[in-house]
């Protein structure tokens, strides 16, 4: 694997006798020989040394919106910049990243390579004001997440951080100062569940988690309601009785839907209604903010005033419409505070037109949600020396679409973004490039992940497994 042929300096490094070293980025604490992996297989020693393999190496850059990492009370509906990157400290049975954040599984032709300059470039010239540390898991991206953070801070970029935080306490004060939103998942409160099914444990996630609410930092909380296993209520309750003894009952709380992945096949999605009824436990116990993910077609997304009831926030899939809460986190009705962080830009959008350049010959893509499959990476590239525009819409009916939405390309630039359903009746999108520019669609199950599939390639079931499918190795 090419990927892993340079290694870069690693940080919470501990030199052993015999030129070993003791990795102390997770609770593992490995213990690696020269020549040897860690746990994550992409930390290593190199001649006595600890190395990262994966600084830089990431899945392509992706647009998405601030929904799909599980925050519902930090700017909703803002853009974001998600960068995932290649390994995990866990190895979840379900992982719907599984052929990145298992290293074994990574293909060459599938790693992009970023500097931390490239990286808060692309989100300033597209006018993003988050960059989201997501996918497999941004704990064994340790040292380019602290270094490109950094960067993107002092260039007044926000910085959110979605893992499933199996890390140690001295990784995470090395992220307090530069990030600004964690958004933490919570696979159970049963530490058996924890040893069985991710391969870890679960109390330093439980301390890490109230580490960085004691900093005052925003944080949310997420659960994977696996089917027949922990989509019941004695999860949601743990869950709750966690966020209010050890958090607050401000913090938001999300009981996210499953869908078979990865090892976790022979089953089926969590049934709806244990998910509503695992968000009334949560809010019967005294929790203010409880969400489902992964869902549509329900009241249980949107956001409510705790104090008065007024709609602040309404949802659909991963789009948000803030309609009552003003830029302090208020609400405008009783002036409650929403528990809601503004950025002071607000959502900022691309520029907009009616119709396409007359004097352009476009190759137009369409695509037309189906199943449970009503999301997409769509990814374009000017493959010319000069800028180029790009172009995408809505189809919301057979005969009514959006303005087409204007992205801007420079020369040799490959972007990608993603264009999720906004509205039960929407049919689906279009994406028009003109000359020296290419455009390829590809699927995305429930919120944004990877690996994706073009689509083209179909899925194997519309409503339960995405593609590719994990074949185990003999």
């Amino acid at each position: 694997m090419k990927w892993k042929e340079e290694g870069y300096p690693a940080r919470l490094e501990e030199r052993l006798p015999d030129d070993v070293v003791r990795c102390h980025l997770s609770p593992r604490n490995c213990k690696i020989r020269p020549g040897q992996h860690g746990f994550c297989m992409v930390r290593a020693n190199r001649d006595g040394r600890l190395v990262s393999l994966n600084y830089g190496r990431s899945v392509h850059a992706t647009e998405e919106t601030i929904e799909t990492e599980a925050v519902f009370h930090y700017e909703p509906g803002a853009r974001i910049l998600s960068m995932g990157n290649i390994g995990c400290m866990l190895n979840c049975d379900y992982c719907h990243n599984w052929k990145t954040s298992q290293a074994r599984y990574v293909a060459d032709k599938d790693v992009f390579y970023y500097t931390p300059e490239q990286v808060v470039d692309i989100a300033r010239r597209h006018q993003i004001d988050v960059i989201s540390w997501t996918y497999n898991d941004p704990v064994v991206w340790h040292e380019f997440v602290v270094e490109t953070a950094k960067l993107a801070q002092e260039a007044g970029i926000v910085n959110l951080y979605k893992s499933a935080f199996f890390i140690s306490p001295e990784a995470i004060e090395e992220l307090i100062p530069v990030i600004d939103i964690f958004s933490i998942s919570i696979k159970s409160i049963d530490p058996k569940y924890y040893r069985k099914i991710t391969k870890g444990w679960l109390e330093p996630v439980l301390d890490g988690t109230e580490q960085v609410y004691r900093a005052g930092k925003h944080v949310e909380v997420s659960t994977l309601m696996v089917t027949d296993l922990s989509d019941n209520e004695k999860t949601a309750a743990d869950v709750a009785s966690f966020v209010l003894d050890r958090l607050g009952p401000e913090v938001p709380t999300h009981y996210v839907r499953f869908h078979p992945d990865y090892k976790m096949t022979d089953t089926i999605r969590t049934p709806i209604d244990r998910l509503e009824a695992a968000r009334q436990v949560g809010l019967d116990m005294g929790l203010r903010h409880v969400y489902l993910g992964n869902v549509y077609d329900t009241e249980s997304v949107n956001t409510r005033c705790y104090s008065c009831g007024q709609l602040q926030v309404t949802r659909y899939g991963l789009n948000a419409r803030i309609l009552g809460v003003t830029m302090a986190g208020l609400c405008t009705q009783c002036g409650a505070d929403a528990n809601i962080k503004r950025i002071p830009k607000g959502v900022r959008r691309p520029a907009v037109v009616q119709d396409l350049p007359a004097d352009v010959k476009f190759d137009t893509a369409t695509f037309d949600w189906y199943g449970d499959v009503r999301a997409l990476h769509v990814q374009v590239r000017n493959d010319s020396a000069q800028e180029q525009q790009v172009y995408y819409r809505r189809n919301l009916s057979d005969t009514r679409s959006s303005e087409w939405s204007v992205l801007d390309l420079q020369p040799n630039e490959s972007y990608r973004f993603i264009a999720a359903k906004s509205e039960a009746e929407e049919a689906g999108v279009a994406v028009a490039v003109p000359p020296n520019c290419t455009s390829s669609l590809h699927q995305v199950f429930d919120r944004a992940h990877f690996p994706t599939t073009e689509a083209d390639s179909g899925s194997l079931n519309a409503d339960v497994t995405p593609l590719p499918l994990f074949v185990p190795q003999r």
